[in-house]
């Protein structure tokens, strides 16, 4: 019982909790931005003009951040960077496109909002391949600090 009340935690286990909420959201993410892809054929293309830059381009980059960004979080590939994308859309869904639509139709874009948030304070965690990339530098750089 102490345990559930415990404030304590491991590195494993914030390791672990980056991992499953990294792959859970860029999964959920994926299988909004798949239907996408397939309004690019329609003639003419039907989507939102976000600040004139045509309803094309638009789409490319929604489709860009919901896809592309996704497989790139999943894998924990410049997760940071991944995320930037997917944050400016959720603020574009929750703050443009579902303004005035209740708070219910909001919601899962600020869930969104807030895991790529997350994600982008705390990064990809051990469990991703941007640890092994960069594991060599963390080790030139402890070793320079000692």
């Amino acid at each position: 019982m102490m345990k559930l009340f415990s404030t304590h935690y491991s590195a494993k286990s914030v390791n672990v909790s980056l991992l499953i909420m990294r792959i859970g959201i860029a999964l959920l993410m994926f299988t909004h931005g798949i239907p996408k892809i397939g309004k690019l054929s329609e003639d003419p293309v039907q989507f939102m003009d976000l600040l004139g830059l045509g309803a094309t381009f638009s789409l490319c980059l929604a489709i860009f951040g919901e896809v592309i960004c996704s497989l790139f979080v999943m894998l924990g590939l410049g997760t940071r960077l991944a995320v930037i994308p997917s944050i400016i859309i959720m603020l574009v869904a929750v703050f443009h496109v579902h303004i005035a639509d209740p708070f219910v139709k909001q919601e899962m874009g600020l869930h969104y909002l807030l895991t790529y948030i997350i994600l982008l304070i705390m990064g990809s965690g051990r469990y991703s391949i941007d640890h092994f990339l960069f594991a060599k530098n963390r080790h030139k750089q402890q070793a320079v600090l000692s």
